[in-house]
């Protein structure tokens, strides 16, 4: 089962509060096939535990500066491992707080 937004809004809030760095992965765009869509969320702290179901945060935390992602796969390359047709998620990372 995939958290709500508020399950992880609720988890950045209390490990920033306990003092760790913490960041915030957000879908901001998508193309094709992709696993979750715009506005799906992952949070992650400083020592790499995280909530949710997108990848990053660990360089921004680090940094302080926001950064957008792009992870694709093209569809010829799609259709060689299995899937019916490749994609493209942006997701957009700030350091929270």
């Amino acid at each position: 089962m995939l958290n709500r937004d508020d399950d992880i809004l609720k988890a950045a809030e209390d490990w920033q509060k306990a003092g760790h760095g913490v960041a915030l992965a957000t879908v901001v765009e998508t193309w094709g096939s992709a696993p979750r869509p715009a506005g799906s969320s992952l949070v992650i702290n400083d020592d790499g535990t995280f909530l949710g179901s997108v990848s990053g945060g660990c360089d921004v935390i680090a940094s302080g500066q926001p950064k957008m992602l792009e992870f694709g796969v093209a569809d010829e390359t799609a259709w060689n491992v299995g899937l019916s047709c490749g994609g493209t998620i942006r997701v957009f990372v700030e350091k929270v707080g």
